[in-house]
């Protein structure tokens, strides 16, 4: 089995944990995924609200969530305040509303450096991954499993797959860079 081959999952771990990591990131529009991720304290547990409420966004700056328990809306209130969005919880009738105010021009600029740390995070988790999978074509190569000429091929290739990566990444990154910047 070729040695990138063997760890191309560990790469997609990468990436898809970036997607995910960044998703809490806020934007102008509000979503789900601002708040589905926060833990709040309930029968003896932290538990993701995902699994507490529906939460939908029926208007662009207004989330609303309505948890399944109404006995726990107070513990939603006090998890929802300790994430920073800006926003107080409001609730009334079973239902929590969080209305997110427009983002500053301080904030948007907080927000894009937070998302390049971020990616700089991601690109070198990537490149620890390559520095990896090299060092095994290396001892490969030295243990006489495969010839010079497939050592050179392979480290060829691991660069070739992890800047295709990086790309896929600064993509991702271009676009929620995008959805934060616009008014």
């Amino acid at each position: 089995m070729n040695i990138i081959e063997s760890h191309k999952q560990e790469f997609e771990n990468i990436v898809e944990f970036f997607k995910k990591d960044i998703q809490g990131i806020r934007t102008n529009r509000a979503t789900p995924d601002l708040v589905s991720h926060v833990l709040v304290s309930v029968y003896g547990a932290k538990t993701p609200l995902e699994q507490l409420a529906s939460v939908n966004v029926p208007e662009p700056r207004t989330i609303v969530i309505q948890p399944w328990d109404k006995s726990i809306i107070k513990e939603i209130e006090k998890a929802l305040s300790s994430v920073d969005l800006g926003a107080s919880p409001l609730s009334q009738e079973g239902i929590i509303r969080l209305v997110l105010p427009a983002l500053s021009e301080e904030t948007r600029n907080n927000l894009v450096k937070i998302l390049k740390t971020k990616l700089e995070h991601s690109h070198q988790s990537l490149r620890t991954i390559r520095d990896l999978v090299r060092e095994k074509i290396i001892k490969s190569e030295r243990a006489k499993e495969m010839s010079e000429d497939d050592k050179f091929r392979l480290l060829e290739d691991l660069d070739k797959f992890t800047v295709a990566k990086q790309e896929e990444m600064k993509l991702i990154c271009e676009r929620k860079e995008k959805e934060i910047t616009s008014i």
